[in-house]
């Protein structure tokens, strides 16, 4: 924990008869926010001079009724106790403060912070590391500049901004800041403990402003974010740093997570999610039968198939996996729409193609590999609902497939009656359309062996 001060004074040093403090503020910060704080004026004792007061705003009337030092060092020694003293320009708080106890005959120790010496460290080319000239420069708002509570409020803000430079920034080892870092993801790990389940479905992770970080989905929402915290890489541990707030929406079964988590990654693109951002397929692998009954495999746009087999965001990455489809099933690459129609291919020359284009294979026995791609990326059924555990225990989840195509998902009590297609969609939300779906629920089928039913 941390705690982030300013006083004014009225004096340049600690003196009881040039120098005094008259206000104090004191901010808890615990790795993530500001918790606590206590600020008051303080009766200095002495004459306050116009000097002091036209800087700071605060006259000698102001402090006649304030409580004197002695009378708030308990509560200021109470609320910084195992805290580290954080301050701009910790010398000249810290050095005040420690005198005032001093006087009282007590020794004041913590451990101190400052923001200047960070800032020095961390930031190069500014001309003043002053408070206000960094607030401008960051462009952090202090709304009391030169009282206590307003400084020390943008001084935590430049704790924050500090902080998020030092995660990007690894290698710059400050003791303070360094222990900032492993509280805050103590405190974020707390967090999360406390407010996600141990049940299946898709869990946001949500930075200080409520925008959406990272998508994740799990059996197991609570274990799958604790995984987070173990991660050594600099990215993920960054993300973890930027961590402020969790949501999650419980699904009931996995099959339901995989697909509403790649459906939001594409609608809010969360900056550390690296795979499924992609919405948009520009090409496709299509596929049908040519006048001699042989099937034909080609790369068409999107907007443009009979057949659609695969979808891709770019041309490189559809080559790429035809290519392999060639490779892995001894395609022709004639019949795959990259030789000239009219000749025998090039890789029948150097014993890669079986024969086709030379009539020296039989179309059913290409045609049997062909299928097995087919198969591989095709539903048994073209209309079936797939019925699994919902997230209750007297409820049941559905999964539509029309068409060949994934149509959406809906929950249901078990004792409904379904008795056609309609009653079917009636209970689904449509799904927007995004075809690595069906490469999920494929993937998903093969593994598992859930209740299905076939539509008519």
């Amino acid at each position: 924990m941390f705690a982030i001060i300013d006083i004014e004074t009225c004096g340049g040093k600690f003196d009881f008869k040039k120098g005094r403090i008259i206000e104090i503020a004191i901010l808890i910060h615990d790795g993530l926010s500001v918790v606590d704080e206590f600020t008051t004026l303080i009766n200095p004792e002495c004459y306050i001079s116009t000097y002091f007061t036209n800087i700071s705003g605060i006259t000698n009337a102001m402090v006649d009724d304030a409580p004197k030092f002695y009378e708030v060092a308990k509560q200021i020694l109470e609320i910084t106790k195992d805290k580290i003293f954080v301050a701009h320009n910790v010398g000249f708080d810290y050095g005040f403060i420690k005198e005032e106890f001093a006087s009282l005959g007590y020794s004041f120790k913590r451990d101190t912070l400052c923001t200047v010496r960070l800032s020095r460290k961390l930031i190069a080319g500014i001309k003043s590391y002053s408070l206000g000239n960094l607030c401008s420069y960051f462009g952090i708002e202090n709304e009391a500049r030169h009282r206590a509570k307003g400084d020390a409020l943008a001084t935590s803000k430049l704790f924050d901004v500090l902080m998020q430079i030092k995660s990007d920034h690894p290698q710059y080892k400050t003791k303070g800041l360094d222990e900032l870092m492993v509280r805050r993801i103590d405190k974020i790990k707390k967090y999360i403990l406390d407010k996600l389940t141990e049940e299946c479905g898709v869990y946001y992770f949500l930075d200080q402003d409520e925008n959406i970080i990272y998508i994740g989905k799990s059996k197991n929402m609570y274990q799958r974010a604790l995984s987070h915290f173990n991660s050594k890489e600099q990215k993920g541990r960054k993300m973890l740093n930027e961590l402020y707030n969790v949501d999650f929406v419980k699904t009931g079964n996995e099959l339901i997570a995989l697909l509403l988590e790649n459906e939001e990654i594409k609608n809010h693109k969360p900056k550390f999610n690296r795979l499924r951002k992609a919405d948009s397929f520009s090409y496709c692998i299509d596929w049908e039968k040519d006048r001699q009954g042989i099937i034909n495999f080609k790369l068409l746009p999107y907007e443009s198939p009979s057949h659609a087999l695969l979808l891709f965001t770019s041309y490189a990455s559809a080559r790429n996996c035809l290519d392999s489809m060639i490779d892995a099933y001894t395609l022709c690459v004639k019949f795959c729409g990259l030789a000239d129609s009219e000749a025998v291919c090039f890789n029948h020359q150097i014993k890669k193609c079986n024969g086709i284009c030379a009539n020296e294979e039989a179309a059913a026995v290409y045609n049997k590999r062909a299928l097995e791609i087919i198969k591989k990326h095709s539903y048994k059924h073209p209309d079936f609902a797939i019925i699994t555990e919902g997230r209750t225990n007297d409820e049941k989840s559905l999964m539509l497939i029309i068409n060949n195509k994934y149509y959406g998902t809906g929950y249901f009590d078990e004792y409904v009656q379904l008795n056609s297609i309609a009653d079917f969609k009636e209970l689904v939300a449509k799904a927007a359309y995004y075809p690595d779906n069906d490469d999920l629920i494929r993937s998903w089928l093969k593994k598992n062996n859930p209740k299905m039913i076939v539509l008519k």
